[in-house]
Order: structure tokens, then sequence, then C-alpha cells
């Protein structure tokens, strides 16, 4: 595949997509071991990160509110999944009682975009459970009522894959689309640098948890990470500040009442 220039992502996702496929031959007992597994992969050129801050998530909010996908990157931001993830959600992943999203399974597409298939979540951990926030579970009831009358309308035509976020056609929003139809006037609407990426809102969940000091246990299982120690290292850069936070929550605790003592004596 790298003969004929494919990008790595391309390749990474063309093997996890006949992994895929293994997987099922190897639960029908067809194969004895997954040949996919022991290809060895390029590695992808890491990207800079880039995270909003609180008031530049909340422009972002601000900004995608009358878009056609806004609820889908309000949800991005606020869930922190993989894009992958939530363009792969379906309705019986949702439970709009408890306000939970569990997430079984991606949309992987093939090179040039030109079709897709279901696969599996990245690891074990990316097998997990999300509270949603109920703004959200609100805007997800609302959303399943009007894509039912837009399924009513367009009937042969739709092609119903269950899928929460879905194009006009009922097929997995394309990703290119998305970012350059929807993510990107979004950016710029909001008065965003435009070098943010979709997966920044993933980065910015993240970040904005930990500079709350949300627990990174928490976050890591938010984010599925395999590994505690993944979430640490990728934003060590949010860890400082952390620190400065605990540090001053054990003055106020301690030596606040030692000097208020001291002042009643």
């Amino acid at each position: 595949m790298q003969e004929k220039r494919l990008s790595p992502r391309t390749i990474r996702y063309a093997n996890a997509v006949i992994s895929s496929a293994f997987k099922q031959a190897l639960k029908w007992r067809m194969l004895a071991y997954n040949p996919a597994t022991l290809v060895e992969l390029p590695r992808e050129s890491s990207k800079e990160m880039q995270a909003l801050s609180p008031e530049e998530a909340m422009q972002f909010l601000e900004a995608v509110v009358e878009d056609r996908f806004g609820l889908l990157l309000t949800f991005a931001l606020i869930t922190g999944m993989r894009p992958e993830e939530y363009l792969g959600l379906q309705w019986k992943d949702v439970d709009l009682q408890k306000g939970v999203v569990t997430i079984q399974r991606t949309v992987v597409w093939l090179p040039k975009g030109k079709s897709w298939s279901f696969g599996e979540p990245k690891t074990t951990k990316s097998r997990r459970s999300i509270p949603l926030p109920i703004s959200i579970v609100q805007r997800l009831f609302k959303h399943k009522h009007k894509q039912l009358e837009e399924r009513l309308k367009k009937g042969l035509e739709y092609q119903n894959y269950d899928l929460v976020f879905a194009s006009n056609e009922g097929t997995p929003i394309m990703l290119r689309n998305l970012v350059r139809r929807h993510f990107k006037p979004a950016l710029k609407r909001a008065e965003l640098s435009e070098t943010l990426r979709l997966y920044d809102l993933r980065h910015s969940c993240a970040t904005l948890l930990l500079s709350e000091n949300e627990n990174p246990k928490v976050v890591s299982e938010r984010l599925g990470h395999s590994r505690i120690n993944i979430t640490l290292d990728t934003y060590s850069h949010v860890l400082p500040s952390m620190q400065q936070a605990a540090s001053d929550k054990l003055e106020k605790l301690l030596f606040s009442e030692v000097a208020h003592k001291r002042h009643t004596k």
C-alpha cells in the first residue's frame, strides 16, 4: 500500500476493515488466527494538539447552534469521543431515559471514501459508557423525532442504519464533508483558529475537564484510553496547573485555619 503512496492513516483504516472481517471469521471458526494482526503498520505523523479554552469553547458552541450538524459538533466536544465513534453511534447505543451513551462500534471509511463498514472500537477500554448532560439528552430527544420525520419523507430512498448522526440518505456522514462544510465554517463564525482539527474537540474535552481538576482516571475512562498513563502523558501540559490548584487547596485547608486560630487567641 505504501508503494501506491497511500497515507499511513489510509493504510491503518484499510487494515482495520480487514481485521474486522477476520475477527468475524474467527468467531465462525473459519480461521485459527487474525492475519491482520501480523501486519506492521506505518506510524502516523503526530500533529500538534490544540485545545479550546473555556471562552473559546463557548464561542464555538454558540457558532454551531444553527448548523445542521450543530448537535453533532456539540456532542463531540462534550463527550470527548473519537470521530469514528460518534459517527458510528446507533440509537440502540443511547439510553435517553438514563442519559447514557455506550460506544460499541466505529465507522471505517475505505480508501478514497467510496465505501465504508462498521468496525471494532480501538481497544477494549474504548468500549465504554458516557453519562450525558441533561441539555444534550433533551436535544437528542428532539433530534430523534426530527430524524424520524425526515426518514418518512424520504421513504425508500432513506437507508436506515439506525445512526444517531446520519447523512440525508441515512448513511454515515463523510468525515471530510463534516469538516469542510460544517466544522471549518463554524470555526470561522466563532473567530477561532482554522488550524484546529475536528479531533481537537476531543482534546478540548479532556483539557477542559483536567483544568477543572477532574480526576485523571475519570477523564481517561471518558476518553477510552487503554491506560491512564496515556492520558497523563498526552495532557501533561495541564498537570502543572492542577498541582498549583492542589497546593492552593492545602493552603486554604491547613494554613488559613492556623492563621485563624492565632488571630483569635
